[in-house]
């Protein structure tokens, strides 16, 4: 019972002479010695009493520390202060279980009125036995098999294996046969069996004393264990970390502001998309590629104070725009009625999905990251108005006033066929083309296709205009947008070299307006 070496070297002056005491006393007895001896148990079992008191006032006032330490922080706190609670439960039930035994044996050995502080028949023979051994009962057995339930309860809240071993030493209910020895001993026989009741009782008052000191060594374990998976630090920073550097007049500027503790000694591994970050001061830089929202994750490698390591998780985001300037000439701030104008609308450091925009006289609607304006009245003004969602508020950033004009007259064409096989739009003299490809052509087109604008008109009518042999005028009127029979007829007329003019045309735009256009002449080859 005394322990292992690493066991008494931890012991107090008192303990160990305590211990010391009882072997002696021990050995005295298995000499059949004199009652003087066996009242040296009687003082040896004051003694173990009162150090168990002081030991359970000082278990009392480490659960205690723990305690403060839950309600300062429950939550760091709690999962030590749990089992700590329990080990003060569990402790404290064994610790009773045998201070009824220890009754029991004295009233065994001097009747109900029998108190094991003042057992007066302390050389009976018989109480330890009939108490702790008896087949009917096996309290001996019941209570080797909690001290053992106990002893293996401890070990699991005590991390450090040398104390650990101490523990499970001087609860040890392993019992190692002497030589001449017939058959196996168990803990209870070799406690209890032919032993006088002031020494069973000094026994059972030393095991007590046992369960007080590995309470004890457990507690101490759970309050340091609170703190030893802290980080350690030994510098402490404020920095401001904003959620954006840029901002925008009207807009909202976040930052929170920080106290950073950090380790100047060992700096933390940190670890982006998968791939360690070769910077000591945590700076991570990149150029960026392509446009858009972009989010990124990793985590950070701190030691604890256990030497184990603390994974920490971060996630971040970031947003790419196109390198741009806005150049907006003043006097070309035109749409055009009857198409669809393409207008581009950005907010830098706004991504796009969080701009909107609205117009007055039209309409405007998205496409993608383009927007279309469909304009109102000719000869007055559209307005689009752009606003953005920043930070969950919507924010007025800016609006643009358009003049509204009508479309430019386009340009007559025949549709004719190159060498290719390809349709082309010739558009007349000086150019020329050939009589077949004339004959092949069905009637004229009309259409803007400078590359700026790109819109078809639809021919209402037109006129081809012939010179006879005399110098005069043929004028034929067409058949709608295509060549009436009376013209296809003067084509086959017309000779190599030969011209005419094909005038009064008119023609309807997608804003519903029909216009007189230029004429053209078509000269043959």
């Amino acid at each position: 019972m005394a322990g292992a070496g690493n066991n008494v070297a931890r012991m107090s002056p008192r303990q160990r002479m305590i211990n010391l005491m009882y072997i002696v006393l021990t050995a005295m007895l298995a000499l059949n010695v004199s009652s003087d001896v066996l009242n040296g148990f009687s003082q040896v079992q004051d003694s173990i009493h009162r150090t168990n008191l002081n030991i359970t006032s000082r278990n009392g006032v480490q659960f205690a520390h723990l305690e403060s330490l839950y309600k300062q922080n429950p939550e760091k706190a709690g999962k030590w202060y749990e089992q700590g609670n329990e080990l003060h439960k569990r402790s404290d039930a064994l610790y009773d279980v045998i201070e009824s035994l220890k009754m029991d044996i004295a009233k065994a050995a001097d009747g109900d009125d029998g108190v094991y502080i003042d057992i007066k028949n302390n050389d009976d023979l018989e109480a330890s036995s009939v108490t702790m051994l008896n087949p009917a009962s096996n309290k001996g057995a019941a209570l080797r098999k909690n001290i053992d339930a106990y002893r293996e309860y401890v070990k699991t809240l005590i991390p450090d294996a040398g104390k650990r071993k101490a523990v499970e030493d001087m609860l040890s209910t392993k019992v190692i046969n002497r030589k001449g020895t017939v058959g196996p001993t168990s803990w209870e026989q070799k406690m209890f069996e032919n032993m006088p009741a002031v020494a069973a009782v000094t026994l059972l008052t030393k095991v007590q004393n046992d369960i007080r000191q590995a309470e004890s060594e457990a507690l101490s374990s759970l309050i340091t264990s609170i703190d030893i998976g802290d980080v350690r630090v030994n510098e402490l920073n404020a920095y401001v970390i904003p959620n954006s550097n840029m901002i925008m007049r009207g807009g909202k500027y976040s930052a929170n502001i920080v106290l950073a503790a950090i380790d100047t000694t060992q700096r933390p591994a940190i670890y982006v998309n998968g791939s360690k970050l070769n910077n000591s001061d945590g700076l991570y830089e990149f150029v960026a590629g392509s446009v858009g929202n972009h989010e990124y994750s990793g985590y950070i490698e701190v030691a604890r104070g256990d030497g184990s390591i603390d994974k920490r998780p971060f996630k971040s985001s970031y947003t790419v725009m196109e390198p741009m300037a806005t150049i907006s000439p003043t006097m070309m701030n035109v749409l055009y009625a009857g198409i669809a104008n393409p207008i581009s609308i950005s907010v830098p450091g706004v991504p796009m999905s969080a701009v909107q925009a609205t117009m007055s006289n039209g309409t405007l609607t998205r496409n993608g990251d383009h927007w279309v304006a469909q304009s109102g009245k000719v000869g007055s003004e559209a307005v689009i108005s752009v606003s953005a969602n920043m930070d969950g508020r919507v924010q007025q950033v800016g609006s643009m006033t358009f003049r509204v004009r009508k479309l430019p007259d386009p340009t007559p064409y025949l549709p004719v066929k190159d060498g290719n096989g390809n349709t082309i739009h010739y558009k007349g003299s000086p150019k020329r083309i050939t009589k077949g490809a004339l004959m092949a052509a069905e009637g004229l087109g009309a259409a803007i296709d400078d590359d700026i604008l790109n819109v078809t008109y639809s021919v209402v009518s037109f006129s081809t205009v012939f010179t006879d042999q005399m110098g005069n005028a043929i004028p034929e009127l067409s058949d709608g947008a295509k060549f009436s029979s009376r013209q296809k007829e003067q084509f086959k007329r017309l000779k190599p070299g030969k011209s005419f003019f094909i005038s009064n045309v008119k023609a309807k735009g997608p804003d519903g307006i029909t216009r007189d256009i230029s004429p053209m002449q078509v000269v043959l080859n």
